[in-house]
């Protein structure tokens, strides 16, 4: 992988500004991007995708003076989160600007901002010198694309330009925090946690319980998402070695992600786990397209543990087996 050229990102700009889709790399996962700002290029998005138009989607911006521009208000809050954390894999959700197209929003009067950090990123943002929206580049519901080639394979020519930046550092989406109704609480969790969070505001963040109705729409809220086409088990250890065997002695193709070697089990297409959680997050959606592709009857994943670091790899690992 090389870097875009400056050729490359004025082409890339020239795209936007003329309406068409341009996947580009995030630290997190590869956004679909289009004109924040141009309703017929966001509908572009929803096509592409076969995404629900009622799905919010995110808004990148070259960097935090930009909010005004896009947030009818911003409240102290947005300014320390975004002084701490921007660039980087933080949304902020904010009460929309009148003129904020209503496609990009899902139709609420909120709406989702953030200043990624991946350098092709932040180069393509200051090139356009506006908001793209960009929600991740795989087709709705499905595992999101962590490098341009999975983006290629998503989409093929559907896709204006897909700029290669290698492989996301972070490789799970944003950490979405809500600011739009006073108290602040996280919608969706990720590489920042709430306990990040509340020590840069100086007050307790909140995590969205289950029973909560009255809270804006986020991307990858869905109780089945991030998943791939084979179906997928998340089991304790034990409970996997013993559905392993089983499955095993049928013959049968299994696709496992877990920690530790592979078992002396010629049908297991067997990924290796990494113990540390950063380094399992940047893995994870890439071991899941490649034992999507070998079509095994059933993806095995060993559940992690259930702490403060692993709970945005869980929350992904819970949607994406949801039957």
């Amino acid at each position: 992988m090389t870097a875009p050229h400056g050729a490359e990102l004025a082409q890339a700009v020239t795209l936007l500004r003329a309406g068409e889709l341009v996947a580009f790399p995030t630290e997190t996962v590869y956004g679909l991007g289009a004109d924040a700002a141009n309703p017929a290029a966001i509908r572009k998005i929803f096509d592409a995708k076969g995404r629900p138009a009622d799905h919010p989607l995110i808004v990148h911006l070259p960097d935090a003076s930009h909010l005004d521009r896009w947030a009818a208000e911003v409240p102290a809050q947005a300014r320390v989160l975004a002084d701490r954390f921007w660039p980087g894999p933080l949304t902020l959700i904010l009460r929309r600007a009148p003129d904020v197209p209503r496609e990009v929003t899902g139709g609420q009067d909120t709406i989702g901002l953030r200043v990624p950090s991946h350098p092709v990123a932040l180069a393509l943002l200051a090139a356009f010198d506006g908001g793209i929206a960009a929600p991740s580049a795989n087709r709705f519901g499905r595992i999101s694309a962590t490098t341009a080639a999975h983006v290629r394979d998503e989409f093929g020519e559907a896709v204006s330009l897909v700029l290669d930046g290698g492989s996301c550092d972070v490789g799970i989406e944003s950490t979405i925090v809500d600011l739009s109704r006073g108290t602040p609480v996280v919608l969706r969790p990720g590489a920042i946690g709430r306990p990040e969070l509340a020590e840069a505001l100086g007050t307790p963040v909140a995590g969205m319980k289950t029973t909560t109705t009255d809270v804006p729409r986020v991307p990858g809220a869905l109780e089945s998402h991030y998943a791939p086409s084979t179906p997928m088990r998340l089991l304790a250890r034990d409970l996997l070695d013993a559905q392993l065997a089983d499955l095993a002695a049928t013959s049968a193709v299994v696709g496992v992600f877990a920690h530790g070697p592979c078992p002396d089990i010629a049908t297991a297409m067997w990924i290796e786990a990494p113990d540390d959680a950063r380094a399992y997050a940047r893995r994870l959606y890439a071991a899941l397209r490649e034992l999507d592709a070998v079509r095994p009857v059933v993806i095995l994943v060993e559940r992690p543990p259930d702490t403060p670091e692993w709970a945005a790899i869980l929350d992904r690992l819970q949607r994406a087996s949801h039957p």
